[in-house]
């Protein structure tokens, strides 16, 4: 029997690869492989996505501005979700192409990989070489329009979903020369359609601050009656940006170092300042594009920047003999720091952009960052006496931070990894598929214990709040015993020698109450992952459970509830007021989370049932059951995952509401309480 069934296999397999054959080739023309494929080219089809057809238009205005043809950038955000980017500079061109027999301006729109980034001439540098920038927005919007002034006349083409509607021609006369884009994207490619006015200023400054000398207006005109407009320009440059960065915080010193030369055809500009943060914050663009992964450029920087520091400190005899070099590590704490090259053909990691591969970049960087900055600091002696007194406490806090550490895992180790008493352990030792919940206080942790599925939910129950780690170095915060308890049960380690590949929960779940003790706790706990634990969250890995607001309750059958807008919407839909409630604000001692039923209120359900509605403002007012049903259960329960898409405004809102400085706080906190809803103290 065995053998009969093997002698049929190959004939199987014969008869499969038969209907394979060219039949089943799909060529896809044009601009139908952005259509099918959209997330090769944006990223994703959800915001980041979507905002990222303005970057690409925008990017375009840009490269017309480091030629040196552009002074003026408006994006207008306009009613009905469209899009208006126009710039002064050359304008695209118009007349027709030898090859293909038609206007330049259709094939830089409706073609992938065609522009003047290619060849000779077109631009020096831009941050587009791919040529997909424009034709992609194209695609992926259900109407295009681009409008040329050029020999003065306007010259228009519109399109259909990346298809020409009809042929290029001159609409009307114009003065001055220049390029408008608007377009409306495609409701049936997009997840979300509404464009956010504060990630477009983010954006559009950070690019201001790159092309110093370059005016760029933001124009909302969506709500008719209030049209909102802000304008951006920078003559500082990257200079300016650092000051900006540092807004929030102390600097060690007054001046900013800032560099502008150029070397072998690569522009390198760079400007840093120290501050009296534990952090550091480089940010790397290579030709305006954010490299997030670094690249060349910054390795040559960092380089510089430690060899640099440590000769200027042997040479003053601020370092001794007997001490040992700094560190990169050392060299960079409570850096603020923009390096920007420009580069004629730069190799990027990919259509997103994230690393710059280039490596004849490096030594040019290196060394122009440390000529530059070595006399720097001779010039400078006051200010080179703090950043350099800065960095070796940096080294002294490290010593002591690793020993801290060292002592940690030591005991860890011998513990075996548990905590007896804090961590309730899950039985499985896949990480793929474990959790662990961080419990606020004993009584929640006790709930999510008993409620929990022990196979693969682990618990860590935290005796009150955290210490905040934005404000204490690494060895502190290593003495600090919940904190302590955490590094351990993560099994990753931390600071410098973070292994994300032994993490021993695929799922971080951060679980507290719906009140102002809660949400401090909860911002104490992302404030750590964000600094010490920073792949976590850029991994995905960690989650914030939504435990149920309200329950309510009618005979056997229980609803439950996660916001206020949700109880609104309950009460349209069930068509219902408050006058239909029987509302219990606190347990009773014997039934926990369960209200009250008095004997009239038993006697009215009988005629007229009452819907019962609590309010729940700790997850200890939980039983077990409901804890697993609501927040536990991967069935049922709701979960946000924890990201940070803008890394620069992170830390922005960390070194507000986490850092020393008071002022900065209270004006953050002035700003946004209008717009605090259900505040709970």
């Amino acid at each position: 029997m065995p053998k009969k069934l093997e002698a049929k296999k190959p004939a199987k397999k014969a008869e499969k690869q038969s209907d394979y054959n060219a039949q089943q080739i799909t060529v896809l023309e044009g601009l139908d492989p952005v259509r099918k494929r959209p997330g090769m080219y944006i990223g994703n089809t959800a915001s980041e996505g979507l905002h990222h057809l303005i970057w690409e238009v925008v990017d375009n205005a840009i490269d017309e501005a480091m030629a040196g043809f552009c002074t003026e950038v408006i994006v207008t955000l306009l009613p009905d979700r469209m899009v208006s980017v126009h710039d002064n500079g050359r304008g695209i061109p118009v007349d027709i192409h030898k090859q293909t027999k038609k206007s330049a301006l259709e094939l830089v729109l409706t073609k992938l990989h065609a522009g003047g980034k290619f060849g000779e001439g077109g631009y020096k540098v831009s941050g587009g070489l791919h040529g997909v920038g424009v034709s992609v927005v194209n695609a992926l919007s259900e109407y295009t329009k681009a409008e040329v002034k050029r020999d003065g006349k306007l010259w228009m083409q519109e399109y259909d979903r990346g298809r020409p509607l009809k042929n290029v021609k001159a609409v009307g006369s114009a003065k001055g020369t220049g390029t408008t884009i608007t377009f409306k994207p495609d409701a049936t490619i997009f997840t979300v359609l509404d464009f956010n006015l504060e990630t477009i200023y983010d954006h559009l400054r950070q690019q201001a601050y790159l092309t110093k000398g370059v005016k760029i207006m933001v124009v909302d005109q969506r709500d008719k009656k209030n049209p909102v407009a802000y304008g951006f320009y920078f003559e500082g440059g990257i200079a300016s940006y650092i000051r900006h960065l540092n807004n929030h915080v102390e600097p060690k010193h007054e001046n900013v170092f800032y560099v502008d030369k150029e070397q072998d055809d690569v522009r390198v500009e760079i400007a840093l300042q120290y501050s009296d943060e534990f952090k550091e914050n480089t940010y790397a663009f290579a030709n305006n594009i954010a490299n997030p992964e670094g690249g060349s450029h910054l390795v040559g920087f960092r380089t510089a920047l430690t060899r640099a520091i440590n000769n200027y400190g042997r040479k003053q005899g601020i370092l001794k003999e007997k001490d040992e070099n700094l560190s990169g590590e050392d060299s960079r704490e409570g850096l603020t720091a923009v390096i920007s090259v420009k580069v004629k053909e730069p190799q990027f990691e990919g259509q997103t952009k994230a690393k710059l591969g280039n490596a004849e970049v490096r030594p040019i960087v290196d060394n122009i960052m440390y000529d530059t900055f070595a006399t720097w600091l001779e010039e400078h002696p006051r200010d080179a006496e703090a950043i350099v007194g800065k960095c070796i406490l940096a080294q002294r806090a490290r010593v002591a931070a690793r020993a801290a550490r060292d002592t940690v895992l030591r005991k860890g180790a011998l513990e075996g990894l548990t905590l007896p008493g804090k961590l309730a352990d899950c039985s499985t030792r896949d990480a793929s598929r474990s959790e662990l919940y961080i419990v606020e206080g004993d009584s929640a942790g006790g709930s999510a214990k008993q409620g929990r599925d022990r196979e693969f939910q682990a618990i860590l129950p935290l005796r009150g709040k955290i210490l905040n780690v934005e404000k204490a170095r690494l060895d502190k915060m290593l003495a600090n015993n919940e904190l302590k308890a955490l590094v351990i049960a993560l099994g990753t380690n931390i600071g410098d020698q973070f292994e994300i590949e032994k993490l021993r929960y695929d799922r971080i779940i951060i679980m507290t109450d719906a009140d102002v003790d809660g949400a401090h706790i909860r911002t104490l706990l992302l404030t750590l992952f964000y600094r010490y634990f920073p792949e976590l969250i850029k991994q995905g890995h960690i989650y914030i459970a939504q435990p149920p607001l309200f329950s309510i309750k009618k005979g056997k059958e229980m609803n439950w509830i996660y916001n206020e807008a949700e109880l609104e919407n309950y009460k349209k839909k069930m068509g219902i007021s408050d006058q239909d409630f029987n509302i219990q604000e606190e347990p009773t001692e014997d039934e926990g989370e369960q209200p009250v039923e008095t004997e009239v209120e038993q006697k009215a359900e009988t005629k007229t049932p009452k819907l019962s509605i609590q309010r729940y403002k700790g997850l200890g007012e939980m039983n077990p059951e409901q804890l697993w049903t609501t927040t536990m259960d991967p069935v049922t329960r709701v979960l946000k995952q924890v990201t940070a898409l803008d890394a620069q405004k992170a830390d922005s809102v960390f070194d507000i509401l986490m850092g020393a400085d008071v002022e900065p706080r209270k004006q953050f906190i002035n700003s946004h309480a209008k717009s605090v809803k259900n505040l709970d103290i």
